[in-house]
């Protein structure tokens, strides 16, 4: 029989039940994502590694639903209170809220007013006045007065904190109330009376209120922060009420209990009154306040789930921006007071020498730094030049410029590379046992160097929400924004693969199957035996089994080692398929590698076999065609414009190349060489309607815009993908709320994205109106 788990993610993910079924077996086994997507398409029937890594996340949050479905129908059981109804609705729940619903009359609390009651024998006066209203609630009162409750009033209120908790404890009406506040509910925001000024940064929500539903995860996000700063009090609720009518909500709890709320006073039966007095307390004081933690806790979480996708998807680009590869590279970590740090790094990424240079005030050694740069450079044959974009970049840019320009013969290109998550690798245990002897102001240079040689290699050593391509990366759940971006790193690497005899233990870590301590044990093998000249050498690594040899092989590539398989991502259990492939085609390997006019005539079909089934053999077919293959694409340098290093170069109509370092749900951050990023808003990236900027641009990508509004004073760069188009003339919207953060280098504090029209163009305006976000760090 199937199993319910599969059935369920199934049908979230559209596939057929066998296919996820078939996946859980294999992670059960211990395989991992990377392996199951390139290793096992046939027993996933190609299942890829997004769609992988959504059935993991499900699964884990399913199995926790279950362990806390046992657990909460072992307490209620244990209660004596477990009745066939209540167990199948425990059984049908699908969510933890809506379990945590069904389980709240039945949790072990503090005692309260209405179980007080209880045990004073009101509980008969509460059920008849609910189920017979005709009942004068004075008259029935009175035969209930006892110890502790004097009076009728007394008696009443008893009765009524019954019925108040038997309302707000109901799992149908919670089911019915959650989704109507979620649907019509508005969040609201509003500053802290005499915070105002200390709350500057925040006035866009200073009163501030927006649809639940439409609320995207920056503004969201920009709320909560306001709030967690003690600057904003956000409430949930519907809009334009009046305050003298009932709450629309108080109906649906009116209609779940059969409570009516008569218009014509000939139709009040004698306990409406006082039933619809129970029903306003109900909402009031114990469900609004309820409901609203748990719709903002709902909203919080997709806010979080947006900003850890959008920070995966920029991150994944990053990752796998196309590498300089084998070239020797200069690094320059730019500073004023204390100079610029330069590190010179060798084809293999090795560093060859380090200085510091002055060129800037207060010393001012232009002459002598761009001497020091030449005789480097020439010494150790640098091709190129990698710029941090920090403090002082825009002076060393322009240093390397008349480098450039005094010495042709040296033949460099410079680039301007994030330095992101630097300082951190600098100080980090890794950089330290990477450089134990290097002082730490000179590690950052190496890493900015070493960055543009190879960003994955580079980048996997910092932690990944310290690299800067996200949204309110502090804001939202710090152990889901770790999953899910260990989940991109771990795609990325495996995805390229590492070389073994070469790969850093940050690296190799990262590796499917391997850990830590797993990749420290390689290079330790590695470095007391030397390189490995085989897959099967890696064996003789302690605690490298069996089953993890099975996960890892195929990512790690042993270049002119002894088998040129092994330099493939070809595994090594299917090596017996290449071979019947030599044997039938009656060559050798090394004329088979990469010769097209052969394997294009290969029957892929013929190599089937009870373990191989046809997606790996054309897998095998296209690593042999092209052996050792980079999906990354091929380094390119931008070329930005002679002349425009500063933003007081530019003027409105300038079309320009850049490079595209960072994209939001908003529109894409495009370098274009003044060391200062502009903005293309969504409705300027193309000339048709864009509803998610990712499916435009990602980081990386060189791309043409055009300038339609500059702003020196507040260093703010609008651009547009729209060549053709004239800039709009200036307007200013109304009701923009702004996404706000705390000042930080080369941060974006911005209003929300305009609605898109089609493909009408937006009315440009100052660019506060454009700047769609904040908490950007770069």
């Amino acid at each position: 029989m199937m199993n319910s788990l599969s059935l369920k993610i199934a049908q979230e993910l559209s596939v057929k039940p066998e296919q996820v079924e078939a996946t859980i077996q294999l992670l059960d086994s211990g395989a991992t994502v990377p392996f199951i997507a390139r290793y096992r398409k046939e027993v996933t029937d190609g299942l890829d590694d997004t769609q992988l890594r959504f059935l993991e996340e499900r699964l884990v949050y399913l199995r926790e639903l279950d362990e806390r479905r046992n657990t909460i129908l072992s307490s209620i059981d244990e209660q004596g209170k477990l009745n066939p109804e209540l167990k199948e609705k425990i059984l049908a729940a699908d969510t933890k809220a809506h379990i945590e619903d069904l389980y709240l009359p039945y949790k072990q609390k503090r005692v309260t007013k209405g179980q007080l009651a209880i045990a004073a024998g009101i509980l008969p006066l509460a059920d008849n006045l609910l189920s017979n209203p005709d009942l004068t609630p004075d008259q029935e009162a009175t035969a209930f007065i006892c110890e502790g409750y004097a009076d009728v009033k007394a008696v009443l209120e008893g009765a009524k904190y019954i019925l108040m908790e038997r309302f707000s404890e109901d799992a149908d009406l919670l089911a019915k109330l959650r989704p109507y506040f979620m649907e019509n509910g508005h969040l609201f925001s509003k500053v802290i009376a005499g915070k105002e000024e200390a709350a500057a940064k925040f006035r866009d929500y200073f009163d501030y209120h927006e649809a639940l539903h439409s609320v995207p995860s920056h503004r969201a996000l920009a709320a909560f922060r306001g709030r967690n700063e003690q600057f904003l009090s956000i409430t949930v609720n519907l809009p334009d009420l009046d305050s003298t009518l009932p709450h629309p909500c108080e109906g649906i709890i009116g209609q779940q209990f059969g409570i009516s709320q008569p218009i014509n006073p000939q139709e009040r039966r004698a306990a409406d009154a006082w039933l619809n007095e129970v029903v306003r307390w109900t909402w009031r004081v114990k469900l609004q306040p309820h409901l609203e933690s748990s719709v903002l806790t709902e909203l919080k979480t997709h806010a979080d789930g947006e900003a850890i996708r959008v920070f995966g998807h920029n991150l994944k680009n990053l990752l796998m921006a196309a590498p300089a590869g084998q070239r020797a590279t200069m690094g320059l970590d730019p500073g004023i007071r204390t100079g610029v740090k330069v590190a010179v790094m060798d084809k293999t990424g090795q560093l060859v020498n380090h200085t510091v240079i002055f060129p800037h005030e207060p010393k001012k050694e232009w002459d002598q730094s761009l001497d020091t740069l030449a005789k480097l450079c020439a010494e150790h044959q640098v091709e190129l030049i990698a710029i941090g974009n920090g403090t002082a970049s825009r002076e060393t840019d322009q240093l390397t410029a008349e480098l450039m320009k005094k010495h042709p013969e040296l033949n460099l290109t410079k680039i301007v590379v994030s330095e992101a998550g630097a300082s951190v690798y600098s100080a980090s245990a890794l950089a330290a046992e990477e450089f134990p002897t290097l002082d730490v102001v000179y590690r950052g240079a190496v890493s900015i160097a070493r960055r543009l040689q190879d960003p994955l290699a580079e980048l996997v050593k910092i932690e990944p929400k310290a690299i800067g391509v996200g949204q309110y990366q502090h804001d939202v759940n710090q152990g889901q924004l770790m999953r899910g971006l260990d989940g991109v790193v771990e795609d990325c690497v495996n995805s390229v693969g590492v070389d073994v005899n070469m790969a850093s233990v940050a690296l190799l870590a990262r590796i499917a199957g391997l850990n830590k301590t797993i990749a420290q044990n390689l290079v330790n093998f590695r470095n007391e035996h030397g390189v490995f000249t085989n897959r099967d050498a890696l064996k003789k690594v302690p605690r490298l089994g069996a089953k993890t040899f099975e996960q890892a092989a195929g990512f790690l590539r042993i270049a002119g080692g002894s088998h040129p398989l092994d330099a493939s991502s070809v595994h090594p259990e299917a090596y017996p398929v290449v071979e019947k492939i030599l044997a039938n085609q009656g060559i050798t390997l090394a004329e088979l590698l990469g010769n097209s006019e052969i394997l294009r005539k290969v029957n892929a079909a013929d190599y089937i076999d009870e373990r191989f089934g046809l997606p790996t053999v054309q897998d095998i077919l296209q690593e042999l065609e092209k052996p050792a293959r980079d999906p990354r694409p091929a380094f390119v340098a931008p070329q930005f414009m002679d002349g425009v290093s500063d933003i007081k170069d530019l003027t409105v109509g300038m079309v320009m190349e850049g490079v595209v370092t960072n994209v939001t749900n908003f529109g894409a951050f495009v370098d274009i060489g003044v060391h200062q990023d502009g903005l293309v808003h969504i409705s300027m990236l193309a000339d048709t309607f864009v509803k998610d900027p990712h499916a435009i641009v990602k980081a990386g990508d060189i791309i043409k815009v055009k300038v339609i509004e500059v702003d020196v004073a507040r260093k703010r760069i609008a651009l547009t993908r729209r060549l053709a188009e004239k800039a709009a003339p200036s307007s200013q919207p109304k009701n923009e709320p702004r996404a706000a953060s705390a000042p930080a280098k080369k941060s974006y504090s911005t209003p929300s994205p305009q609605k898109q029209q089609g493909s009408t163009p937006i009315k440009t305006g100052t660019l506060a109106d454009l700047f769609a976000k904040a908490g950007l760090k770069k």
